[in-house]
């Protein structure tokens, strides 16, 4: 099968669910006003609730929910084949996953930024606040233990990709620093110098990579996951427009662009896409 099919279905799925299901979530079942204030304006200080533009609020959250998933799905799918991936990325993100993010941001949101344990506690009763706390500390070690598996595995032996990331650190501080404090609002200047710096810290890592640079940049695992942790703890504790939203919108274009890049490929080459039962039978049959 022509994997050009399996990129249009996908798109038209996407854009169904969300001129259809998504509309009736935000309308019916969400009840979206305009009108209303949020926590941003209602509790702004200048730290963790501030108003931002909504093309930076969008990219913030488009990094953070997708997270390493443009890199662990080709994985998946060489693994175990395009199949099981394809269709949990379509059914899981338009029933599942889309729901469970879009009703939990919008009844923090309603609540004045509070969580979603707090949430529990206060609209159920204090024994299921606890038991959500408890959930949510078990899922999130599972999740933030996957995500450091897959980037620490990711970032070993290669100074290219140390190299880059590291660079989105100062890039999005200077973007923060020019869009909060120097320039207020000047998104579009902000983002014109954040894209060309992110273009030049990846073109730029494969030149550190074969230089004498390299050996600087090599880290072990140890290594790398305490730099990991660290980096967890200096982004919760700064300011959230500071490092933690500029560079999540920043990366947010370097997501999209890979994916409009791959789907791009697809639609030049237009591989062919079977299953692996097939190529072993096929491979079985052979004389």
């Amino acid at each position: 099968m022509p994997a050009l099919y399996l990129v249009a279905c996908a798109a038209l799925i996407a854009v169904i669910a969300y001129r259809t299901y998504g509309v009736f979530l935000a309308a019916r079942v969400a009840t979206l006003d305009d009108l209303r204030a949020t926590p941003a304006h209602t509790s702004r200080d200048g730290h963790d609730y501030v108003p931002t533009k909504r093309w930076v609020l969008f990219g913030h959250h488009f990094a953070a929910i997708s997270g390493a998933g443009p890199l662990l799905g080709p994985v998946l799918a060489a693994q175990f084949g395009w199949a099981p991936g394809f269709l949990w990325l379509l059914l899981g993100s338009v029933i599942a996953g889309g729901v469970h993010d879009f009703v939990i941001l919008t009844a923090s949101v309603r609540s004045g930024g509070r969580s979603l344990a707090n949430i529990a506690r206060e609209q159920v009763s204090p024994l299921t606040g606890a038991a959500t706390s408890i959930a949510i500390v078990f899922v999130m070690v599972v999740a933030l233990a996957a995500m450091a598996l897959v980037v620490v595995s990711s970032l070993r032996d290669s100074a290219w990709g140390v190299f880059s990331i590291g660079c989105t650190i100062p890039i999005a501080l200077v973007m923060g620093l020019f869009t909060y404090r120097i320039r207020p609002g000047a998104v579009k200047t902000a983002t014109t110098f954040g894209v060309v710096a992110l273009v030049l810290a990846v073109a730029g890592g494969a030149w550190v990579h074969d230089s004498a640079l390299r050996p600087f940049l090599m880290f072990s695992d140890r290594q790398l996951t305490i730099a990991l942790m660290a980096y967890g703890f200096i982004a919760s504790v700064l300011p959230v427009w500071l490092l933690l939203c500029p560079r999540d919108y920043l990366s947010s274009f370097l997501k999209i662009g890979a994916m409009l890049v791959l789907a791009a490929g697809v639609l030049l080459v237009n591989p062919s896409c079977a299953c692996r039962r097939s190529r072993r039978s096929c491979t079985a049959a052979a004389p």
